[in-house]
């Protein structure tokens, strides 16, 4: 059996998505099955992909241009594939080379449908980019893999796809994400000149992630006399300026902070010095940070939409993200409650082993035999 998985992504985002791909050919890579043969397939040479001993390469040269890049995908893949002789592919994020008839099996991973769902906080190019393109691809594949039941009943809804057709397999917080010590702490808080007590967020600043409604429950908190800080880490993605006009509005300069991209290796000790990480996003297609950060040890407080739930389950704290009260309100419960925040630790340790990586990659292994003998 050959099998070719689209791990361009790697190269092009940082990220949940990224650490899925990596975990999920980590383990593939050590697969001993021999009647397996695994591709990677990429638009660019990568040192990455290199570590990836068991998988042959699949390089498909583009140029500058994101034209080029979906021409090649869309049009040329396909023949590359087709020459040598690929049973099944696989691609790891939304978009594959499915758009017509081909001689391979065709699996797609679909995070989320974000542009579709909540249309209001994305572009038009990719709204009109998801509505078609994909709908197009979902109903030539064979099978889909989603990474939570919300985003299973989204694509029945939206693009009326039978429910067998759809197999849901979770994602999971990666091994480095534990409980660190004092003595592995201090240097990361004297390299980010963190002094006070913290409150953390990790993700895109861009308006899907309610950053903003985070701020503003922030300036009710400090308006009751907490001394925290508001940490605020990642990437800013489109619309980000409201966030930093939020701060400055509400003269929060001195008391938000925020640090950028944060390299991964920095993340455990970040979470593990906090003394609550929030995630009020709008909506999530699984949402890896509260799973990191209860893997860590920190209590979680997030949002009660979309696949959040499935995540966090009892162990964490959810709120309505559009409800700004409720959200500063349970953030002081926490603060302020040390027993209530032993016993969320506790719940988050225990649910964050739920979830494993090796789990995810043997399912999706699994998924690979079914299409196959299909």
């Amino acid at each position: 059996m050959k099998i070719a998985i689209i791990t361009d992504y790697i190269d092009d985002y940082t990220g949940g998505i990224n650490t899925y791909i990596t975990n999920i050919l980590k383990i593939i890579a050590v697969n001993k099955n021999k009647d397996k043969l695994f591709y990677s397939v990429h638009f660019k040479k990568n040192p990455v992909h290199k570590t990836f001993q068991n998988f042959e390469e699949v390089i498909v040269h583009r140029n500058g241009t994101p034209l080029g890049k979906i021409i090649r995908k869309f049009f040329v893949l396909p023949l590359i594939l087709q020459k040598k002789k690929i049973d099944i592919v696989h691609d790891t994020y939304h978009f594959g080379p499915f758009l017509f008839p081909a001689k391979y099996k065709k699996i797609v991973t679909v995070h989320d449908i974000t542009p579709i769902i909540l249309s209001g906080y994305h572009q038009k190019l990719s709204i009109a980019y998801h509505k078609i393109i994909m709908y197009l691809i979902l109903k030539h594949v064979d099978k889909i893999i989603t990474v939570s039941n919300n985003t299973k009943t989204d694509l029945i809804k939206c693009f009326s796809i039978p429910g067998d057709k759809i197999k849901v397999i979770y994602l999971a917080a990666d091994k480095i994400y534990y409980r660190r010590t004092n003595d592995e702490i201090i240097p990361i808080k004297k390299k980010y000149g963190l002094n006070s007590k913290i409150i953390l967020y990790i993700g895109t600043l861009e308006p899907r992630k309610n950053v903003v409604g985070l701020i503003k429950s922030f300036h009710i908190l400090k308006n009751l006399g907490l001394e925290h800080k508001l940490v605020i880490v990642g990437r800013k993605g489109w619309g980000y300026i409201e966030i930093f006009e939020c701060v400055k509005k509400l003269n929060l300069q001195k008391d938000v902070i925020f640090l950028g991209y944060v390299p991964t290796e920095d993340l455990p000790a970040m979470y593990s010095m906090s003394d609550l990480f929030v995630y009020p996003s709008f909506y999530e297609g699984f949402g890896l940070p509260p799973l990191e950060a209860m893997a860590c040890g920190c209590p979680v407080i997030a949002s009660n939409t979309s696949s959040l739930p499935e995540v966090v389950g009892d162990a964490g704290i959810m709120i309505d993200p559009y409800n700004i009260d409720e959200l500063s309100e349970a953030m002081y419960s926490v603060l302020i409650n040390e027993m209530d925040r032993k016993d969320m630790i506790k719940k988050g340790l225990e649910r964050a082993e739920m979830f494993s990586w090796k789990k995810t990659a043997e399912e999706t292994l699994e998924v690979y035999e079914e299409v196959f003998n299909e």
